[in-house]
């Protein structure tokens, strides 16, 4: 058998559920006739605005015949359609047709070509001769040739029929092969008499089974010979045959036996297919003559003739012999034969994204098997560890998905291979390779080598020197994998990081942009970003770290002693001894490491071997214990090297005179010594008493403020009236702060309910001193923000307070009498004076106060105040005791008076 699959290259589309559309139309359409529309039938809806339907065509079995049209989905027949021509005798005459529509959805199309008759019946003769001996008994059969209908179905034939029989000798019997065929027999109802009648002309009619049937019809000869005594008799009237598909030429399919009682040439029989046996059928076997045997000679194929029957006669040699007939019927035994077929339909040409989904469609794939039963049952996979899998349809159709995420950094092309196995024994089995290619997507940011690159680059560089690169690598390809470089904005102390360095975008090389200096900077940090040019584009960042390298770029600088001019003259006293400490000397060196690692040595002017030199403290010391005999004045040139390459040096000239009037010994060597104090000594000194003076003054400022709070403490007033003033040196109640109420005066009551007033506890109340609280205010000030009320003639004030009791707690109090009351006097912005005690004011007025939810704590009695009243009770110099004293006094004078008559004081302006 011929395979065939045609090579598609694939895109991927989202994985949708095929809908099956079936369809139909009679044959003979002219061209233009509308079939079906998928648009409609398939149920899709309007389409977004600005976008146009579009329906293409992925397979069509009869391009020639149907097509799409691509923006309605309708679809037409492009000419006449003939059943027959297109299917022959098949019963079954289908099209196909797989469309994609607007991109999204695969509809499977099938258009069932209706059968109409337009055709007659027709028989391969318009006549037929028929010999029959005289003494044919009764019930003697004929087969008769068949008629042909292109027609099939209810329009093929369905009856024959005989006429022109005026003496009904002759009758026809219809028998129906396996195949469904009918065909006649001729069949003799009583003895024939050649004398009396020796020719019957017979009319057989062929009749379909069309709405409006169509007929055939073919003229019998039948001529009645002389008796011939015997004919050929088979064994049997009719033999059934199984054989294999695919048997060979030349074997033996079976041996025809038939025999005749006659003797000499009457009884010798010739056997012969049936003389409207068909070409096809003569093709397939072979009869020998004399012996009856019949041999296979053509190929038998299963799936074109399931089933083939034949007639067979047997003449003898006499005169107007009578034929014996039998009947054939061949059964092919189908085998497994066929290999399965795979197709591929593709749905869009080019390759699969790496961004695909999983369940995205591939391809679709047909898979058939022109065997049947278990031969053409087909099982379909995929081989291979790759990311496909197949699903399956319906009717051998499968759909190619893939079955996870793709990527093509892992691998950028696939051979992906279908096989297809059917159920026979041996099973059969057919495969199919095509490449998958993956498209790249921008799924990779780019990557860099390192996370942090570490830079060297010498101080006092050129500007625009090299100091190295960065790298990134980004597996994408194409714009994707493009790495462009970029340094990410930033400062390095108060300059920006452009200022520093400069990097390439191209290849990530980094440039510095000044000189540095170790010096002034040591190293410095800053970020670079890697960015690719796919859309949208991928980025990563990394730290650069530039570490500055010291270069032996300072000369050491020589700060003890003190030099002028290079020269220090150093007084030495006499009789020192060896090793005493003449000078010690210092330098320093701005660079760092083996640049500024010093070495000290006398240059010059110890030919005699006077003095030696630490080479590491610097200290000068006596080598000879008499020196100032051998020179009294002796001028050393101390040079101080580095061991940078090249090193630096810096000389210095000591100009060491003996000095006679210094004491020598030991007090000279702790002169000596003393010289080589250290010169951070000052330093630390300094610090410690800069240190002691700080916390001094903070000190000062922690005491001076906590006597401030102790001095000024809160206005609590919490003393209010007292039924019996004091004499003499009575001891002072003290109101705890259970005695505390809040009443309501009778102004606030006219006029607003923001003032409260603070009253002794009930046992108090009979004449009681008010103290006006004003809430926005708070209780506690520095003293000196505190102002003072003032009375008048006919007045008693006391001091102002905020309270944050709430208005319900002295409501009950308000119904006190009111002469037993005395209204607060509202005072503001009066001048505050400097000491209560020293200046015998009456009372104070209250002003501004400063920590109202301090004040709040202590005062109102929602905190715990206990101790704060003790410390109020005892402090004889507050303010609001004082004011409370003096109240009493002048009540006890004014109990009488005209004012408490009145019950209330004006309001002072």
């Amino acid at each position: 058998m011929r395979l065939s699959a045609p090579f598609f290259f694939l895109l991927w589309v989202k994985a949708l559920t095929l809908k099956n559309l079936n369809y139909s139309v009679p044959e003979e359409q002219g061209p233009g006739t509308v079939i079906g529309n998928i648009a409609k039938d398939a149920g899709y809806g309007a389409i977004e605005r600005g976008k146009k339907s579009n329906f293409r065509v992925l397979e069509n079995s009869a391009p020639h015949l149907v097509d799409v049209d691509q923006e309605s989905g309708l679809i037409f027949t492009k000419q006449r359609i003939d059943r027959e021509t297109l299917c022959r005798r098949n019963p079954k005459c289908q099209l196909s047709m797989e469309v994609f529509a607007n991109d999204k959805e695969i509809c499977m199309i099938k258009i069932d070509i209706l059968d109409i008759n337009d055709n007659s019946p027709s028989f391969p003769s318009d006549h037929i001769n028929i010999d029959i001996s005289e003494n044919a008994a009764a019930g003697t059969r004929f087969p008769l040739t068949i008629a042909h209908d292109s027609d099939s179905g209810e329009n093929g034939i369905k009856t024959y029929q005989v006429t022109r029989d005026d003496y009904n000798t002759f009758s026809l019997d219809l028998k129906v092969r396996g195949d469904g065929t009918i065909y006649p027999e001729l069949v003799v109802q009583r003895p024939l008499d050649r004398e009396d009648q020796s020719h019957h002309t017979l009319l057989l009619t062929a009749i379909d089974g069309g709405e409006y049937p169509r007929s055939g019809s073919m003229q019998i000869n039948v001529r009645v010979t002389d008796s011939n005594d015997n004919s050929p008799v088979f064994d049997k009237s009719s033999y059934v045959i199984e054989i294999p598909e695919n048997s060979p030429p030349g074997k033996v399919l079976i041996d025809l036996n038939a025999t005749d009682q006659d003797e000499g040439s009457n009884g010798q029989v010739v056997y012969s297919f049936s003389g409207y046996a068909s070409e096809r059928m003569q093709d397939l076997f072979t009869i020998d003559a004399s012996t009856g045997v019949i041999k296979i000679q053509g190929e038998i194929d299963y799936e074109e003739n399931p089933i083939i029957e034949f007639d067979v006669q047997a003449k003898d040699l006499g005169p107007n012999p009578i034929p014996g007939h039998c009947k054939i019927t061949v059964k092919v035994l189908d085998k497994n034969d066929n290999w399965p077929i795979i197709s591929f339909v593709s749905v869009r040409q080019g390759a699969i994204s790496e961004a695909a989904p999983p369940e995205s469609v591939i391809a679709l794939v047909r898979v058939t098997d022109k065997d049947s039963g278990r031969n053409g049952q087909l099982q379909c996979r995929v081989l291979g560890n790759v990311p496909f899998r197949l699903q399956e349809n319906n009717d051998n159709f499968y759909t190619l998905l893939t079955d996870r995420p793709l990527d093509r950094e892992l691998k950028d092309e696939y051979n992906v291979t279908i096989v297809a196995r059917d159920n026979g024994i041996p099973s059969l089995n057919f495969t199919k390779s095509f490449s998958v290619k993956i498209l790249d997507e921008n799924d990779n940011a780019p990557r860099f080598t390192k996370s942090v690159y570490v830079l060297q680059v010498p101080e006092n560089n050129i500007p625009g020197e090299y100091l190295g690169s960065v790298l990134a690598h980004d597996p994408d390809i194409g714009r994707n994998g493009t790495v462009s470089y970029y340094i990410l904005p930033s400062h390095i102390g108060d300059v920006s990081v452009y200022t520093y360095v400069s990097v390439n975008p191209t290849n990530g090389a980094i440039y510095a942009s000044r000189s540095f200096n170790y010096e002034q900077t040591k190293f410095f940090e800053f970020k670079v970003q890697a960015k690719d040019a796919g859309s949208p584009h991928m980025e990563s960042t990394s730290t650069v770290r530039v570490s500055v390298l010291d270069v032996n770029d300072n000369l050491p600088v020589i700060i003890l002693p003190l030099l002028q001019n290079d020269t220090a003259e150093i007084p030495v006293p006499r009789n020192v001894g060896i090793g005493y400490i003449v000078a010690t000397v210092k330098a320093v060196d701005h660079d760092h490491g083996e640049s500024g690692h010093l070495t000290y040595e006398i240059a010059e002017g110890n030919e005699d071997h006077l003095f030696e030199m630490d080479p590491v403290a610097g200290e000068v010391r006596t080598a000879q214990a008499l020196w100032e005999e051998v020179a009294s004045v002796v001028e050393l040139v101390v040079k101080v090297t580095d061991h940078g390459k090249p090193p630096l040096s810096a000389v210095a000239k000591l100009i060491i005179k003996a000095n006679s009037d210094a004491v020598a010994g030991g007090g000279s060597r702790a002169g000596g010594e003393q010289q080589s104090w250290d010169v951070s000594l000052p330093l630390i000194v300094t610090l410690c008493i800069i240190s002691v003076m700080l916390l001094a003054v903070m000190t000062a400022i922690a005491v001076k403020s906590k006597h401030q709070d102790k001095e000024t403490g809160n206005y609590n007033c919490r003393m209010a009236e007292y039924s019996n003033p004091p004499a003499g040196k009575g001891k002072k109640k003290r109101i705890n702060k259970s005695d505390i109420m809040l009443v309501q005066s009778e102004m606030e009551e006219r006029d607003s309910a923001s003032r409260m007033n603070v009253v002794s506890s009930p046992s108090l109340i009979t004449s009681p001193i008010c103290f006006d609280y004003q809430s926005p205010l708070p209780l506690t000030l520095p003293r000196s923000e505190v102002m003072y009320l003032k009375t008048t003639p006919n007045s008693l004030t006391v001091p102002r307070a905020a309270s944050h009791t709430s208005h319900t707690s002295f409501a009950g109090l308000s119904t006190d009498t009111p002469v037993n009351r005395m209204s607060v006097i509202q005072t503001d912005n009066f001048p505050s004076e400097p000491n209560y005690v020293g200046n015998r004011q009456p009372f104070v007025q209250s002003s501004t106060f400063k920590d109202a939810e301090r004040a709040s704590l202590r005062d109102s009695g929602h905190g715990d105040s206990d101790q704060a009243d003790s410390d109020q009770d005892t402090n004889k110099g507050s303010h609001c005791d004082t004011s409370a004293r003096e109240a009493l006094k002048m009540k006890a004078t004014a109990v009488n008076g005209q004012a408490l008559e009145q019950g209330h004081i004006s309001p002072l302006h």
